[in-house]
């Protein structure tokens, strides 16, 4: 399989990544961003949760300085939009979106359009509609709905990042331990599938959607 690499410019990396609830980035990309800090040192990160309230905004930040511990700087934003309601609350959450645009990411990880949970949806939709000259990756969360697609690219992991980011999802997210689907073997069993469908070299990778590149 052909590997394309990020352009290393004369500035460092600028990444946004946006999540509607607080552990969607780390389910989704948590090893891509640790992975991208590492090949990228000194990265700036702007990292953005939608609906983060009560104790879930304090797991939120703990998580967050695990999976940026590398980065060059990066700032956490919370905000407490109301889950399950986001198609509804459009109007204020383009205004956040709005608020992103001076940050001028090379890079946006954000949620699959084709997400079936609407909060997901939403937050997909409002980031192609901001970002419209950007490299944006969709990624993707195991649900009740089985909604999975068919990805287009890979990032491979080593089984030691694999381990590490099961890790710390079951240890920084406890409210969501008593969840049937809130799993390492849920969370092992995604990896190692698209592991296996890129060949990746340690049988580990996370995938994602990608509409639009140049080469």
């Amino acid at each position: 399989m052909q590997t394309l690499t990020l352009r290393r410019g004369e500035r460092p990396l600028r990444l946004l990544c946006l999540g509607a609830h607080s552990d969607d980035l780390e389910i989704g990309a948590g090893g891509t961003v640790r992975r991208l800090l590492r090949e990228h040192p000194g990265a700036h990160v702007r990292w953005v949760v939608f609906s983060a309230p009560g104790e879930r905004a304090e797991e939120a930040r703990k998580s967050a300085a695990f999976f940026l511990a590398e980065a060059g700087s990066a700032a956490v934003d919370h905000h407490a939009f109301r889950e399950s309601y986001f198609p509804w609350q459009g109007a204020e959450i383009k205004d956040a979106f709005e608020a992103l645009k001076s940050f001028a990411p090379d890079v946006v990880l954000t949620h699959w359009v084709g997400d079936a949970h609407q909060d997901h949806r939403t937050l997909a939709e409002l980031t192609w509609n901001t970002f419209r000259d950007h490299l944006v990756l969709e990624y993707e969360i195991p649900k009740y709905d089985g909604d999975l697609g068919r990805p287009s690219l890979y990032v491979p992991l080593a089984r030691a990042e694999a381990e590490a980011k099961v890790k710390a999802l079951m240890e920084h997210f406890g409210s969501q331990r008593s969840r049937r689907w809130f799993t390492p073997d849920t969370f092992f069993a995604l990896l190692r599938l698209r592991g296996v469908e890129c060949n990746a070299a340690e049988g580990f990778a996370e995938a994602f959607h990608c509409r639009k590149w140049t080469i």
